[in-house]
């Protein structure tokens, strides 16, 4: 679930399909909780669902005596459908000093996720967000961001060599998604200046530090601001870096040259998968590319 405390958000990673699947931490984090906006409409009933109730493993009835339990006074749906009208009065709660949660019941909330929305809207604000302790701190940086994560591509620990971590950072110079990675305090400065160099110092990034401690926070900019922000500084805790993808338009010449290369030792349909994913772009765009290439050969 993510909860929006006194002028706060935050998440809690429970699965209310099935409230026994919800940790200890998360259950007593959500019980702080004096509201919470959910996934989802039932017909007739305010409980999370993340798409059809037919999908959950609970009844009405059993959904609201797992809400009764945790003693939430008050339970808001919330989804793709009413997000735009639902999302002014949360943060009005959370400016007015209330706590809201966001849970979900088909996993880790604000990734591929309705509550993605409303968690851009409260960083947007300056509202700070923060998470329930669960398993992956990768997810929990992700959904904390505020940076799509409808996509992303989880890559772990950059390389210490100057050299290295250049190619490292090359190969994902055009995936279509979210980049996440772990790094070491004293090396994230380094990692910052590489990322802005070869990445672009426009893109949109967030340095998430001592997620779900007591030291916990949560910096969001461009690459070209974040450089500037830790210069030379290594701040202590474990650290997780979002990137977001590229926003400018691939190379017309570019594309047709690295489809071109790929047809040479793939088969088209594979060819077409590969460069789609380098930069961002339709397979079936790229699948018609290549049969034009071929005919005109």
């Amino acid at each position: 679930a993510e909860v929006f405390e006194p002028a706060r958000e935050a998440e809690a990673e429970a699965l209310f399909g099935s409230l026994n699947d919800a940790g200890a931490s998360a259950e007593r984090f959500l019980k702080r909780q004096p509201r919470c906006a959910v996934a989802g409409p039932v017909e007739g009933v305010q409980m999370p669902v993340h798409h059809d109730f037919k999908d959950l493993r609970l009844t009405p009835a059993e959904l609201r005596r797992s809400f009764s339990s945790l003693g939430w006074r008050r339970v808001l749906a919330y989804h793709d459908h009413n997000g735009a009208t639902m999302r002014p009065r949360l943060l009005a709660a959370v400016r007015n000093g209330k706590s809201v949660a966001y849970a979900s019941d088909a996993g880790t909330p604000l990734v591929a996720d309705p509550g993605y929305s409303l968690g851009r809207a409260m960083a947007e604000a300056n509202l700070p967000v923060t998470t329930a302790p669960g398993p992956s701190a990768a997810l929990a940086a992700l959904s904390l961001s505020g940076l799509p994560s409808d996509c992303f591509v989880f890559a772990g620990f950059t390389p210490t060599a100057k050299g290295a971590r250049t190619s490292f950072l090359e190969s994902f110079r055009e995936v279509a998604g979210t980049l996440v990675l772990f790094e070491s305090p004293r090396r994230l400065s380094a990692l910052l200046k590489a990322a802005r160099d070869v990445l672009g110092g426009e893109r949109e990034a967030a340095v998430c530090r001592e997620l779900t401690k007591r030291f916990e926070e949560v910096r969001r900019g461009t690459l070209a601001s974040l450089s500037e922000a830790y210069e030379g500084e290594a701040p202590k805790g474990e650290i997780v870096v979002c990137i977001a993808k590229g926003s400018t338009e691939a190379d017309p010449e570019a594309v047709r040259a690295a489809l071109v290369e790929a047809m040479k030792s793939q088969k088209l349909k594979s060819a077409a998968g590969d460069v789609a994913v380098r930069f961002g772009l339709s397979k079936r765009d790229l699948y018609q590319m290549g049969l034009e290439i071929q005919n005109a050969d």
